[in-house]
């Protein structure tokens, strides 16, 4: 096991983000996160002088569709199909500030 990662590291990054991890998936979640570790300090070892830096693998293309004018949909068609339109608007419920 790494001594990057203690099993006391794992259970309270756990009670940070509220899970509640048993013992046994503590100790496993240790022993594979020093296994992500260990491998991290391999890739850092390597020597990577002659390798040119890059954001993709591969060339990026535009795949996005001409941005064209076209005709939107008719407003009292639409709020016709709404549940509750109001003053030619959509009424939408509050969500914030109920009591749950």
């Amino acid at each position: 096991m790494s001594d990057r990662i203690t099993t006391a590291d794992v259970a309270k990054v756990a009670k940070l983000a509220r899970l509640d991890l048993t013992p046994d998936e503590i100790e496993r979640t240790t022993h594979q996160l020093a296994g992500m570790l260990d491998h991290f300090a391999d890739m850092d070892a390597l020597d990577l002088s002659d390798v040119q830096p890059m954001t993709q693998p591969y060339p990026l293309q535009n795949v996005l569709r001409a941005d064209v004018v076209q005709p939107g949909l008719d407003r009292d068609e639409v709020l016709a199909a709404a549940p509750a339109p109001e003053d030619g608007r959509f009424r939408v419920p509050p969500i914030i500030g109920l009591d749950s």
